[in-house]
């Protein structure tokens, strides 16, 4: 990695150590990988983080498989949320198996590894996530206790120019307007770079938005909040009579994972 990172920031050499032979296990093994998290971030937009455990992005029909390579490697593994990640842990140490988002939103597919993009992670060639998709799943990180705004904003500054706008809309399709949020956003973080969103861009998604001005509300008594925070939004739900947009028809899950993925909150993020 090169680009600007907080003194003393490094993993410890048998935490690196635990990644090098992960990622050595499952190209042998040929399970199809990507790297996203902190070692995607420092690649696209020269931003070193590092954080408590290393992101790797797979297939969801995949998942299986890299955990039971990691396991024959000799680490400890875990399906911790069936919806959408497994852990495989080296004492502290943790590698995420990611196949999709908390809120079932953004799974990996084909287009994740056709725009992936080719680089280097601790001395291993690797691809990295696509910034397009990196951007999309971050959006959705609203939680108190965690927000990715900020590299979303770094994103942008870096990789604008090169982004395929069409293909990000298209990701973003009914949800436009968490989209439209951070490109506002970004004019206010960034005054003198709003020209990195396209004109294009910006004039399609405040259409929408007029549109929507001019046109009646919806009658349903839906909230989406919980596609951005699984905390947050919880009253609404569960005393305020809304109906949780993470469910079919509107969403991907099931009230089991919904069960399962609220039932990981802890007391104390409760109270955040």
């Amino acid at each position: 990695m090169s680009g600007c990172s907080p003194p003393g920031s490094e993993p410890a050499s048998h935490t690196c150590a635990f990644y090098r032979r992960a990622l050595m296990a499952l190209q042998a093994a040929q399970v199809p990988f990507l790297v996203g998290g902190g070692y995607a971030l420092a690649h696209h937009a020269g931003i070193i983080r590092h954080t408590k455990d290393f992101d790797i992005f797979v297939y969801p029909h995949h998942c299986a498989h890299a955990l039971e390579v990691l396991h024959t490697t000799g680490y400890y593994t875990d399906l911790a949320f069936p919806h959408w990640l497994g852990k495989a842990c080296s004492g502290p140490d943790c590698i995420d198996v990611i196949f999709s988002s908390g809120n079932c939103i953004a799974t990996v597919d084909e287009a994740w590894f056709a725009h992936a993009v080719a680089g280097n992670a601790l001395g291993i060639p690797v691809h990295f996530c696509p910034p397009e998709e990196m951007l999309w799943s971050k959006s959705y990180v609203m939680e108190r206790e965690r927000y990715d705004g900020a590299d979303i904003m770094h994103l942008l500054h870096a990789c604008s120019a090169q982004f395929d706008w069409h293909r990000l809309l298209r990701r973003f399709g009914a949800h436009w307007r968490v989209l439209l949020n951070y490109l506002v956003l970004f004019g206010f973080v960034y005054p003198a770079k709003q020209s990195c969103i396209p004109t294009w861009v910006m004039q399609d998604l405040l259409d929408r938005l007029q549109h929507e001005v001019h046109h009646p509300a919806p009658t349903d008594q839906l909230c989406q909040g919980t596609l951005l925070s699984r905390a947050q939004y919880l009253v609404d739900i569960e005393c305020w009579g809304y109906r949780d947009a993470r469910l079919r028809p509107t969403g991907l899950m099931t009230a089991v994972d919904i069960a399962h993925w609220t039932a990981a909150i802890s007391e104390e993020e409760r109270a955040l």
